[in-house]
């Protein structure tokens, strides 16, 4: 929307509310638009945006609203299927959220029917809309992380704090479940490595399970907690980032069990990790949401300091755009966009 220079932010779209959590559509959706999701205290808005590092003809940056949908609580979580497209007749737009009442809720929407919730509705569009929300029961403690089966997006993979991680069909049952030893904080599924799904744990592990036999098959060591976020590189599988402590960790899965680069990054703690979609070599760090700003650090593996450092007032939530070097935070009633080099 503008571009904002007091905070070094590239470019800022001002919500409704404070934004918990934002993340960009990583899947193809079919349209020249990327999609992008947040979430508030009770609600998820659906957006486009369009970014002059990709469209000669767009003045900094387009954002439109498409919808928003009533939550009813505290949005912790969301993640994208696959099955998202703009460009189908309807369209379909497909997410799922996590809240801090243990559930799951997976959202499909034609962005045809009117979101709007009223006492007085008819019984037609009650169907219409309870249709549309599926939720997922199971978990009895904070759910951390969750994502979608990145080919066909026909299951949904979560991890808790109450030790497991669950991976759950489209309408609620739960299809698998591994027992953790440790609070789960991050579960990646890698669109090369269809039957295999990344399980960070608090306590500084990250094993990898094969979906078939429902085994651990391999487990990497930070040596240090506690483990807030893990990622796994979308350019090349053999890459898994972290943040433990205040540093942030790499391993290459080859090589050892045990990271081949680390350094100290965050003062106060890091709190999240995220590779970037489009170069191997480059990654976000936050620091700890604090009491006036959240610290955004931008790493490249070939430089020895971060090639980026941004603030956020009380930001949360650390999203990759799919196509460019491009990062947002969420904040207080903001969304604040990072473009960096590659």
């Amino acid at each position: 929307m503008k571009q904002d220079s007091t905070r070094n932010t590239t470019y800022t779209v001002d919500c409704e509310d404070y934004v918990h959590v934002v993340k960009f559509n990583p899947f193809d959706s079919g349209d020249t638009c990327s999609l992008i999701a947040y979430g508030g205290n009770n609600y998820v808005v659906i957006g486009t945006c369009r970014f002059q590092e990709e469209d000669a003809e767009v003045e900094g940056m387009q954002y439109k609203a498409l919808r928003t949908f009533h939550h009813g609580i505290r949005v912790d979580a969301i993640a994208w299927s696959p099955e998202t497209r703009l460009d189908a007749l309807p369209p379909q737009i497909r997410f799922c959220t996590a809240a801090s009442d243990r559930k799951l809720r997976l959202f499909t929407s034609d962005l045809q029917d009117k979101n709007e919730f009223k006492v007085n509705y008819s019984q037609y569009f009650k169907i219409k809309m309870i249709k549309k929300l599926q939720t997922f029961d199971g978990h009895s403690d904070y759910i951390n992380d969750l994502v979608f089966a990145p080919k066909e997006g026909q299951e949904v993979a979560s991890v808790s704090d109450d030790h497991t991680c669950r991976v759950w069909d489209l309408e609620g049952n739960e299809k698998a479940h591994f027992v953790l030893r440790s609070p789960g904080m991050s579960v990646c599924w890698h669109p090369e490595e269809a039957f295999k799904l990344m399980v960070a744990e608090k306590n500084g592990t990250i094993r990898f399970y094969d979906l078939v036999t429902q085994q651990a098959i391999l487990s990497l060591e930070c040596e240090q907690t506690p483990l807030m976020s893990a990622d796994w590189c979308l350019k090349n599988t053999l890459k898994i980032g972290a943040v433990a402590g205040s540093d942030w960790l790499i391993w290459d899965i080859t090589r050892s069990s045990y990271p081949q680069d680390k350094r100290p990054v965050h003062i106060d703690r890091a709190r999240l990790f995220r590779w970037s979609q489009v170069n191997e070599n480059l990654f976000a760090t936050t620091g700890y949401p604090g009491k006036t700003t959240t610290q955004l650090l931008v790493h490249h593996l070939g430089h020895p300091q971060p090639i980026l450092t941004g603030t956020a007032a009380v930001g949360s939530g650390l999203t990759w755009h799919r196509t460019l070097p491009l990062c947002a935070v969420g904040g207080d009633h903001k969304i604040f966009f990072w473009v960096t080099e590659m």
